[in-house]
């Protein structure tokens, strides 16, 4: 069937949407490539040091790179991650972590301002983001991007997913929560988990679906 002009600039125009839609500019390009290529380097420096003796046990993110910068593009202020020890491209993608604080929790360095996540008592790649300030008063958590401390057992973060996404459905259906603005923008936060094949076996991951 032949195409009516109404349909030509019909389609012409979704293909425009579209384009403007997913068009990067070199310049981020070249960012993305480089941070990850400095994540690959950071996982192959960091699993070094474990064979050598010179670090605790490691586990590295290399491998997921791609992926997690694009979850990264998707990611908001106010949204949480639920996620686990592969995810330092993203935290990094996202400015939770940087590759200093990555290496200082990999050798255990149990200076909060050095390592921010877990001041060494953690795993390395087990991130976390700050919901309080330093005085004990609550953070304005619609303003950053936040992320639940990661625990070893695998699979756990996906309870913790789940309780992040009915309490955003809390915000958004419950009147009396909705002055709670320091905490939620009615509801329309975004909360990302990140599994591995392995835990999809765990039982915490089948509770949770």
């Amino acid at each position: 069937m032949l195409e009516t002009e109404q349909d030509i600039d019909s389609r012409l125009a979704s293909e425009t949407r579209q384009s403007e839609q997913l068009f990067i500019s070199t310049a981020e390009i070249l960012r993305d490539y480089t941070l990850a290529n400095e994540s690959r380097h950071a996982s192959l420096i960091g699993r070094r040091e474990v064979l050598s003796g010179k670090a605790k046990f490691g586990i590295f993110g290399d491998g997921k790179e791609v992926a997690q910068l694009a979850l990264a593009k998707a990611f908001r202020k106010g949204d949480f991650r639920s996620g686990y020890y592969r995810d330092q491209t993203f935290m990094f993608a996202v400015g939770a972590a940087t590759i200093k604080q990555f290496f200082a929790q990999l050798y255990a360095i149990a200076d909060v301002s050095l390592e921010p996540h877990s001041a060494g008592r953690q795993m390395n790649a087990h991130f976390a983001t700050r919901s309080l300030n330093p005085d004990g008063s609550w953070r304005d958590l619609t303003e950053q991007v936040n992320t639940s401390a990661d625990v070893s057992p695998t699979g756990s973060q996906m309870p913790r997913l789940v309780g992040l996404g009915y309490a955003s459905r809390l915000y958004r259906e419950l009147d009396e929560l909705k002055h709670l603005t320091q905490f939620s923008r009615s509801g329309s936060e975004v909360a990302f988990g990140t599994i591995g094949n392995a835990s999809c076996a765990e039982g915490m991951f089948w509770e949770s679906d």
